[in-house]
């Protein structure tokens, strides 16, 4: 039986952070056209990686959008054809120099030891990795966007924060209302 013929199992039900809550250290920096060549980079060596397994890879986050202020982490995100057979591609990506920062249900991410790159991994068909290129594409066109993005992320970054996850999730409601007006501009 081959990895695309084998059942689905079950996912985790646990999230699994190596290492626990790290204190968010990094501000905003100014677009840096850099941060597509490292993307490139990673994107060769993740394809490299797993050669062989049937995998669509993209530039996501802040620093896929020209002219958008970003913390300086490259995410990429690499969808698989099933999130869990990790031993179709965690050992691999492990092999090529990443570390395996979270386990959760539906999501994995390895990162760089230097920390300065995410690989999130998701399944085939998983609505998050649209959810991804859908805020991506529509902030690389919409400039008011853009810029309220960039506004609401340097008033939080200026916060304290024990736990970098928690930037991230409050930047969730204006991520929401900004998906929507992009939803409601593609049909």
């Amino acid at each position: 039986m081959t990895h695309r013929e084998r059942p689905r199992r079950p996912d985790v039900t646990t999230v699994e952070v190596v290492g626990g809550p790290e204190p968010l250290h990094v501000g905003l920096h100014d677009h840096d056209d850099r941060w597509a060549e490292v993307y490139e980079d990673h994107r060769r060596r993740v394809l490299d990686a797993l050669a062989g397994l049937d995998v669509g890879v993209e530039h996501i986050g802040s620093t896929s959008v020209p002219g958008l202020a970003a913390k300086p982490v490259v995410d990429v995100v690499v969808v698989v054809p099933d999130l869990t057979a990790e031993e179709d591609y965690l050992d691999a990506l492990l092999a090529a120099g990443y570390e395996l920062r979270v386990r959760e249900p539906g999501h994995r991410l390895v990162r760089t030891p230097a920390r300065d790159v995410h690989v999130h991994v998701y399944g085939r068909g998983d609505p998050a990795v649209d959810d991804y290129l859908l805020l991506r594409d529509h902030l690389r066109a919409d400039a008011a966007d853009r810029a309220l993005y960039e506004a609401v992320k340097r008033d939080l970054i200026g916060r304290r924060w024990d736990d970098s996850n928690d930037y991230a999730d409050a930047k969730g409601e204006v991520i929401g209302r900004i998906k929507a007006r992009a939803r409601a501009a593609r049909g």
